[in-house]
């Protein structure tokens, strides 16, 4: 082992290798005390030698978080939009169960990275094959919110938030730039598919009072279908599909 140890250390710097050593450290160690310094120390490198690969530590943590998105399956082919979603989120799922820091680090990111954005470019995708109108996804996709990259923000966590400079709106700005437009052209679509009450507006992005309703009602319904269903959590209908 120790001789595998000092053979990596020796082997060339990359991005490729920065980015995944830091997740790697990042697992076991967290990233609360996540560093460039010690990311340099596992490497065996000096801090400066980084810097030739990652700009700064923003830019460190963006490719972090993209390696981990990565990972998550591509969407399988089915035969209705609803498992192929289920699965891609629970894949999602797994993957931040393994990386149990990216969700923070997703969150505090001010805006989505490249591969972030390319996921729920998809998920979007996956809605419109699906028959949903460029309305109805962008609402969908407000009501799921952090679910669709397989986990869900924590109101009363304060822990989770400590330091954050900004949550991570799941849709993109209204102003979406014409060469973000043509790479994530499903992004861009709802992206403008309803005006929102700037009067209303709860933190940031197009929390106002129109999606909190819809995301309220929507999961009210829900609740109460089960509720007519008899359902519990060890019954036959434990698990929704």
């Amino acid at each position: 082992m120790a001789e595998q140890a000092q053979a990596l250390r020796r082997t060339p710097l990359s991005r490729d290798r920065v980015l995944r050593a830091a997740v790697a450290l990042a697992d076991q160690a967290g990233i609360e005390s996540f560093s460039m310094r010690s990311l340099a120390q596992d490497l065996g490198v000096v801090p400066m030698a980084l810097y030739k690969h990652v700009a700064n530590k923003d830019e460190l943590l963006d490719g972090m978080i993209d390696v981990v998105v990565g990972e998550i399956d591509p969407p399988r082919p089915g035969p209705g939009w609803q498992p192929v979603l289920r699965a891609r989120i629970l894949s999602a799922r797994e993957v931040l169960l393994r990386h149990p820091w990216a969700p923070l680090a997703i969150e505090a990111r001010n805006q989505a990275t490249p591969a972030v954005l390319d996921y729920l470019n998809t998920m979007v995708g996956i809605l419109r094959d699906g028959g949903f109108s460029t309305d109805l996804a962008h609402h969908v996709m407000h009501a799921m919110g952090s679910r669709m990259l397989g986990f869900s923000q924590e109101l009363f966590d304060d822990s989770r938030r400590a330091g954050r400079s900004g949550a991570a709106d799941p849709t993109p700005p209204a102003d979406f730039p014409a060469e973000a437009a043509a790479r994530f052209p499903h992004l861009a679509a709802i992206a403008t598919a309803a005006s929102h009450d700037d009067t209303s507006v709860v933190g940031q992005g197009c929390d106002d009072q129109f999606e909190f309703e819809f995301a309220l009602d929507l999961l009210l319904d829900g609740i109460e279908r089960l509720r007519q269903q008899g359902w519990t959590s060890s019954g036959p209908h434990g698990s929704i599909r």
